[in-house]
């Protein structure tokens, strides 16, 4: 059993985007046994604009020096940038907190790495909920586990699968299905949009027999996504409606809270929920 530290994890923030901003500001406000260790960011000037009101400004690193002195590592990057930061975080044993998570099942060797070095990978349950009892019902016999999203258009427009298959969002009047099927192949064609249904996936039955559906529906001004699952030992469904961050229709403003959940989870002396 892992002992709660007894000195502050130094967490560094790879990102400064609609998570990660949100979440180094609250590590700069001061909590238990966590300190903010250093944040990267493309555009250092513009990062250290955004970072004016910090208390204690942590330093600004490459993507290449943002392991340096950390022990935690939280992931906020493009899906191009993913695998580079992984295999450093990992190669030094180091708990690593993708929220990129589609990248993962597309580098599933990363796992093998971390149990070679000693490293962790702990994933947020992000936008969704209920992962702890999908994991739980997942140790008996689950016979299907389905999840539908619903977003605004805005937040689907700019997905690669959209451009590429030339579908015009604008303006749309009625909800329109993208996608339905297995969440291993939604991954591909929304690589920073189903992220929700990824986690649920690795928690519970696995990439290929997940359900997903995807839909870009005007009617909703949330992000919203219903999960049902029917196993031996239970039966529910559970619909979430996540406010979108400002700035990013494609993000929940939960994720980053749960990204602050997760971080506190390896620090607690008490913890509730798997």
């Amino acid at each position: 059993m892992q002992n709660v530290p007894d000195h502050p994890l130094k967490v560094s923030v790879a990102g400064l985007g609609a998570v990660g901003l949100p979440l180094a500001r609250w590590l700069d406000q001061g909590q238990p046994r966590l300190a903010l260790h250093a944040v990267s960011a493309r555009d250092r000037a513009a990062a250290a604009t955004r970072m004016a009101d910090f208390s204690t400004r942590p330093k600004i690193r490459d993507l290449d020096a943002i392991c340096d002195g950390a022990d935690v590592v939280v992931e906020g990057l493009p899906p191009a940038l993913f695998r580079p930061l992984a295999e450093k975080v990992l190669r030094q044993g180091l708990i690593f907190v993708p929220l990129t998570v589609t990248q993962l099942i597309l580098h599933m060797d990363l796992v093998d790495l971390a149990e070679a070095s000693g490293a962790r990978i702990v994933i947020p349950t992000g936008a969704i909920l209920g992962l702890d009892a999908v994991r739980a019902a997942a140790k008996g016999d689950v016979r299907s586990v389905t999840m539908m999203t619903r977003k605004p258009p805005a937040g689907l427009i700019n997905t690669p699968y959209v451009i590429e298959q030339g579908i015009d969002l604008n303006g749309l009047a009625a909800p329109m299905k993208l996608y339905e099927g297995p969440v291993r192949d939604a991954a591909q064609k929304f690589p920073a949009n189903v992220n929700v249904s990824v986690a649920l996936a690795l928690a519970g039955i696995g990439l290929d027999r997940t359900r997903y559906e995807i839909w870009a529906d005007p009617g909703v001004t949330r992000n919203t996504h219903v999960i049902e699952v029917d196993a031996d030992s239970t039966w529910f469904r559970m619909e979430i409606a996540g406010v979108p961050s400002p700035g990013n229709a494609a993000t929940g403003k939960l994720t980053p809270l749960s990204a602050m959940a997760t971080l506190e989870g390896l620090v607690s002396t008490l913890k509730v929920g798997s």
